[in-house]
């Protein structure tokens, strides 16, 4: 049942992944259709328009979104890729501790990265 639920997140993890890639993708070379998220005629890398992305609080929890989706998409992916290699149960626990501390430490890192480029952001 643990194992059914897990990949029914994965798949939905995929799904978000999908959805907020596309939305990076089109807003960073679409520029020219959807060209209202980068100001006058900069371009989506120029520092003006990072810093305006940056302002809008949307940005800074679809990047917390996004990075959550891909961690948990990608290390149970590599979990699942690891335990059909056969390893022994203490192998199989271990992995466990070291794929959740570190993808939890990863989303730590990257969501506070993230909310502290939106602080600085609106303070400029």
């Amino acid at each position: 049942m643990r194992d059914q639920r897990l990949w029914t997140w994965h798949v939905l993890a995929g799904l978000v992944i999908l959805v907020f890639l596309g939305l990076h993708m089109t807003i960073m070379h679409l520029d020219i259709i959807f060209g209202f998220f980068n100001p006058g005629d900069a371009k989506p890398i120029d520092w003006v328009s990072v810093v305006g992305r940056a302002r809008m609080g949307f940005f800074t929890v679809s990047y917390v979104v996004l990075l959550g989706a891909a961690l948990f998409h990608g290390l149970y992916g590599l979990r699942n890729i690891l335990f059909e290699l056969g390893p022994a149960r203490g192998v199989k626990s271990a992995l466990n501790v070291v794929l959740t501390v570190g993808g939890v430490g990863l989303f730590v890192f990257g969501a506070w990265a993230a909310w502290t480029a939106g602080v600085l952001a609106r303070s400029l």
